[in-house]
């Protein structure tokens, strides 16, 4: 008899070990969300947007783990997360996009719902571009703007993507330039034949973009539908 009761009481005790461990494990999922932009004079920042490549961090300070929380920014320079609410500082992840790395911190206090921008300086902007195709020749122009004196462009990209997703990993066509180019009109074409992802294509969108030397990331233009 006294073993089954000793049976019985460690039978009871386990089980409320893992009801214990099971409470802890299952948190309520954040249910407040951050939005935002990256703007340059109140004009959203174009990057590439695949592969979680631009990325902001997140701390809070006080918490044990000083691990910072990803925030990825879509190609059209918006962001979103989820989270629970609390005091957050909002920086830009140290020499990852197209600007200047200033790296500024900016408090955001989230109850619910909170929307803010992100002002940075890029090294250049991009601007009127306007990128056809006819026959099997890709054309863009557009106008490239020197935002800090010392900047120098690397190369230019011209792409051609299946999906609205386009940028220099992302695309079924690409062709980078790496000379001749200044601040200014800049004029750009591709040569499509015998590129059969082009052909097949249900849809066509196109984009340009500058990088800038000694930078990650290249700063772009809107994408473009062609197709």
């Amino acid at each position: 008899m006294k073993s089954k009761s000793i049976f019985k009481f460690s039978s009871a005790l386990i089980l409320l070990l893992a009801m214990a461990s099971c409470g802890k494990d299952n948190y309520d999922a954040p249910e407040s969300t951050l939005m935002g932009r990256l703007v340059y004079n109140g004009a959203p920042i174009q990057v590439r947007g695949t592969g979680e490549a631009v990325q902001l961090q997140l701390y809070q300070r006080g918490w044990q783990k000083s691990d910072p929380v990803r925030v990825y920014v879509t190609q059209d320079g918006t962001f979103t997360a989820k989270l629970f609410d609390g005091t957050y500082y909002l920086v830009t992840r140290d020499n990852n996009g197209p600007w200047v790395n200033a790296r500024d911190t900016i408090q955001v206090e989230l109850r619910g719902a909170a929307s803010v921008d992100v002002n940075v300086t890029p090294y250049f902007t991009v601007s009127g571009e306007n990128i056809s195709i006819s026959g099997n020749t890709l054309s863009a122009s557009f106008t490239v703007s020197r935002v800090v004196s010392s900047a120098k462009i690397e190369k230019a990209y011209l792409v051609l993507s299946k999906t609205q997703f386009a940028d220099e990993v992302n695309n079924i066509f690409r062709k980078d330039i790496t000379e001749g180019l200044s601040e200014g009109s800049v004029s750009l074409s591709g040569d499509l034949s015998g590129n059969n992802n082009v052909a097949t294509a249900k849809f066509l969108y196109g984009r340009v973009g500058i990088k800038t030397e000694g930078t990650e990331q290249a700063i772009w233009s809107p994408v473009v539908k062609l197709k």
